[in-house]
């Protein structure tokens, strides 16, 4: 396994939302990003969540975390594990008063916790390795003076969008 950040958030070619995950420990331009195609609403709350703004209303993603704090329950970590004929597999596991619980569960939704939850991402290097495109190709707009937090705002992430060319996420 291999901690991500979330890069950012782009459309595909077929004009999909994808979250882009990228390793913590690479340099800018450097390796590859993982993308993973996620619904409009995922990506509307992945936004959010990078971006620390707080919705009017709560979020799916806002409810869970505030089910797990009730509860006494917090987010160790999310993993994506696996990919099976073009869907990928992730797992939250949840640290509980009896100790640890793993739950299955999908990747849109495990990442948008986890940001929430402050929480660890990790990717199966396996997955990384076979889905995951080069980093040059996103990150050739960025100069190697820039610090990729992963905290861009929500202007940023829009403006991303708007200029990213679809070709480049092509297989």
């Amino acid at each position: 396994m291999v901690q991500v950040r979330v890069f950012g958030i782009a459309l595909d070619n077929e004009g999909e939302h994808i979250i882009l995950l990228k390793p913590v420990a690479e340099a800018p331009a450097v390796g590859n990003l993982l993308p993973i195609a996620v619904g409009e609403q995922e990506a509307t709350s992945t936004l959010i969540a990078l971006s620390g703004e707080t919705p009017p209303r709560p979020q799916s993603h806002d409810l869970m975390k505030t089910l797990l704090d009730t509860v006494g329950a917090h987010v160790e970590r999310v993993d994506v594990t696996r990919i099976e004929q073009g869907t990928f597999y992730a797992e939250i596991t949840l640290g509980i008063a009896a100790g640890s619980l793993v739950l299955d569960a999908r990747p849109s939704d495990s990442i948008a916790l986890a940001l929430r939850a402050e929480a660890p991402i990790f990717v199966a290097d396996d997955v990384l390795e076979e889905e995951g495109i080069p980093a040059a190709l996103v990150e050739s707009a960025r100069t190697e003076e820039e610090e990729p937090d992963g905290e861009q705002t929500l202007d940023e992430f829009k403006e991303f969008i708007e200029h990213v060319d679809p070709e480049d996420f092509q297989g």
